[in-house]
């Protein structure tokens, strides 16, 4: 049995995050033995996406326009640009209903041990956004992890050097969570960073 289109199959569905061997050959195998048509709509879509996704002129972000909506939009407050790390987290961040400024995503982060640094982010698209008269606050909403956190220091200093006003989103206990069931390292930093009742 010539196994070669399989093998290649089950390589590419390996590049997904979180997606191991076994796993890459489970969703081959379901695909291709109970629904093809789901793998025609997902082989199209992905086809569809790769030729009409572009990053946004402003906000680095997907659209298939040369600004997305967001950055269009005359009802966004363009005296906040909020730096995220990913379009994943502009899209958390747009379900909390809680901000209704600008975004530039980085499309990653810091990571020198993965060979990602601060060229590699393309910062300067970011400095000539945060240079726009309008923009009074950058909020740093990058992770929590190492990186994130190295990232957010590196814009930090980068941005407060050109005189912007930086801010770094707060962190701290989840709603509806439980001390006992937190990490020693969240419970203290919401303890640092607690303020006034």
């Amino acid at each position: 049995m010539n196994t070669g289109v399989l093998d290649e199959l089950v390589s590419a569905l390996r590049c997904l995050p979180s997606v191991g061997p076994k796993s890459a050959q489970r969703m081959a195998f379901h695909l291709l033995q109970r629904d093809r048509a789901g793998a025609d709509r997902l082989a199209r879509a992905l086809g569809d996406a790769l030729t009409r996704l572009h990053n946004c002129a402003r906000c680095n972000t997907f659209t298939e326009l040369e600004v997305c909506e967001r950055c269009s939009s005359p009802r966004r407050d363009a005296s906040q640009l909020c730096v995220v790390e990913t379009p994943a987290d502009m899209l958390m961040m747009e379900q909390t209903h809680s901000y209704s400024g600008l975004y530039f995503c980085l499309m990653g982060r810091i990571a020198p041990l993965e060979g990602v640094g601060p060229k590699e982010l393309r910062l300067d698209r970011l400095l000539e956004r945060a240079a726009d008269p309008a923009v009074r606050e950058v909020i740093l909403a990058t992770n929590f992890t190492n990186e994130g956190e190295a990232t957010a220091h590196y814009l930090g200093e980068m941005l407060r050097a050109r005189g912007l006003a930086v801010t770094r989103i707060a962190r701290g206990l989840p709603v509806g969570g439980e001390l006992e069931h937190t990490d020693i390292g969240t419970i203290a930093q919401a303890l640092s960073e607690r303020r006034p009742a």
